[in-house]
């Protein structure tokens, strides 16, 4: 019997641009769900944590808001962040929803990257990336609304590169976001709103929503809930910094399978199944073409987990070719996934 997956919302966003002031209102307003929050913030170290305690109450008691200090949450994945996560879901009554603020100086990739940890896999799954910017910083391209305070942040955080201009990092969030809130928009005018809007849309590789916000104030049922599975979606979100040494987690491998004309969906998933349950593929994940069907096939494992739905029709100069990525661990046995995936 598989295990529900416990979902984390990841905000990311400058410092000031009200990740915390978010936090609070869901704290506030969590609809049902009982939550943690763990805190990965540099420049306020033990302002956040303190403030977000302030407001807990019987849906996110003060021991669930944690914390963590002593570096990149991606690169302390062994000594902080897994020990954490365990600890919090060992609890009596765990919780029903993490939430984890990054360093507004983060890259939200990196950390998207260490849910592959094979104590964390099975047992969370990102729900969404959140990124939260300034309507005012955005719209005069500084991104942050404090400069000297970031510069500080950037100073006392020697996790992170301090030559990369702002504009990357922002673009890095937006890249990597389910949504993005645009907050503060009572301080604008209605022109420096658009040009805000603009920018964001301009930096996002895909169309994804954007919801204008004033101190954090979202209804929670936007931010939280949205399935997104991030962790299985990294293609989609690109990096100026996909290669950066300090995040460069070289414990998987990937192959690229292409299959036959498909006329059995039932049969892919039983052989996507097989191949988690005996090579060891962690993920697989593509679009496949069904015999006789005009939409396409979205097929989506993690482990022996697969779900396979319809999710729009090929477009009339789309090539309607089937593939999966499948990714495992470093040295499984590709040839013998390949032979499983694409077998009669």
């Amino acid at each position: 019997m598989s295990i529900e997956k416990i979902p984390v919302t990841i905000i990311t966003g400058f410092l000031g641009a009200g990740k915390t002031s978010l936090i609070r209102h869901l704290i506030e307003a969590p609809h049902g769900r009982r939550l943690a929050i763990l805190v990965n913030e540099f420049g306020d170290v033990g302002v956040d944590g303190d403030i977000l305690k302030g407001c807990s109450d019987e849906n996110c008691p003060e021991d669930a808001i944690v914390e963590l200090t002593n570096g990149c949450l991606c690169c302390t994945v062994a000594d902080e962040f897994v020990p954490t996560i365990s600890a919090l879901l060992a609890r009596p009554e765990p919780p029903q929803h993490i939430l984890i603020e990054t360093s507004g100086l983060a890259l939200p990739k990196p950390l998207l990257k260490a849910f592959d940890w094979p104590d964390l896999r099975t047992r969370i799954t990102v729900d969404g990336v959140i990124a939260i910017a300034d309507a005012e910083a955005v719209a005069h391209g500084r991104f942050a609304p404090d400069l000297e305070a970031v510069a500080a942040q950037r100073g006392a955080d020697s996790s992170v590169s301090h030559d990369t201009p702002l504009g990357e990092v922002f673009e890095d969030q937006v890249a990597c976001a389910d949504l993005v809130i645009l907050n503060k928009v009572d301080l604008v005018n209605a022109e420096a709103l658009a040009k805000a809007r603009d920018v964001i849309q301009a930096e996002s590789p895909r169309r994804i929503p954007v919801v204008e916000a004033t101190e954090g104030r979202v209804d929670p049922r936007i931010v939280l809930g949205i399935n997104a599975a991030a962790e299985t979606d990294l293609d989609a979100r690109p990096s100026h910094h996909e290669h950066h040494d300090a995040h460069d987690h070289d414990d998987f491998e990937t192959i690229d399978v292409t299959l036959s004309a498909l006329t059995d969906v039932d049969a892919l998933i039983a052989k996507v199944e097989a191949a988690a349950r005996d090579h060891g593929v962690l993920r697989a994940k593509g679009y496949v073409a069904v015999a006789e069907k005009p939409m396409r096939l979205l097929v989506q494992g993690v482990g022996s987990r697969v779900r396979a739905q319809f999710d729009r029709a090929w477009m009339p100069d789309e090539e309607r070719i089937s593939r999966l990525v499948v990714i495992g661990e470093k040295g499984f046995d590709r040839a013998a996934v390949a032979r499983v995936l694409q077998g009669a």
